[in-house]
């Protein structure tokens, strides 16, 4: 097992070799990867691959995501210290965390019990006092704290849950992954309405191939 002063070396060259290389130079993001601390998130077996290309089995039949990814999908919200988040899927916390240092408050909503039960454990345990946990089913996002600056979804549905649309603030990004076997990362734009005749617009870009675990629950 590690010695837990090589951590700190083992984040920097994460963000130097897998990150920064692949075209992310977001100050702010780059800083928060060095910080957050991936090895609290993984299971005690994967301790000594916490900090490797790719992502690793959690509880439940779950996955957190690779650290790329995380930073990837992070700097494409262009988060800011006033902005309210919504992530679908908590998972095991570690995208929660990563969120939280950048945005004002963090609504995270998932699905399955024991996850939500042990990020909530371990975050409070590192002291996050802008994170807001919800077991509920995704699809229909967090109503009550809507609308949001963006929106992060951390597994894949067929198609964009519409509530989850309604639920961004005009000018709000959403950063999701969508497929089935075949999955593409994409960006939306949720656009600002500029008189009361016209709509709001909806700009969505391709990313690049992900492969997250299905978003289950219910369909719109």
């Amino acid at each position: 097992m590690l010695f837990a002063k090589n951590y700190t070396t083992l984040r920097r060259k994460m963000v130097r070799n897998q990150i920064e290389a692949r075209g992310i130079h977001n100050p702010r993001v780059l800083a928060v990867m060095r910080k957050v601390e991936r090895h609290l998130f993984v299971k005690p077996q994967y301790l000594n691959v916490a900090y490797q290309d790719g992502a690793l089995p959690i509880d439940c039949d779950q996955t957190i995501s690779q650290p790329y990814i995380v930073a990837l999908m992070t700097d494409l919200l262009e988060l800011t210290v006033t902005s309210k988040v919504l992530e679908i899927g908590t998972g095991c916390g570690y995208q929660t965390a990563v969120l939280a240092e950048l945005a004002k408050e963090v609504y995270s909503v998932e699905i399955i019990p024991g996850l939500i039960k042990s990020a909530k454990a371990r975050l409070e345990a590192l002291d996050y006092r802008n994170i807001h946990l919800k077991k509920g089913d995704g699809y229909y996002g967090w109503q009550e704290h809507a609308p949001y600056d963006a929106v992060l979804v951390a597994a894949a549905p067929p198609n964009v849950p519409e509530r989850l649309i309604q639920q961004l603030k005009p000018g709000g990004r959403m950063v999701i992954p969508v497929g089935g076997s075949e999955q593409n990362l994409l960006l939306i734009r949720k656009g600002r309405q500029t008189d009361e005749n016209s709509g709001l617009s909806l700009e969505t870009t391709e990313i690049i191939p992900v492969r997250f675990v299905p978003m289950i629950g219910g369909l719109n």
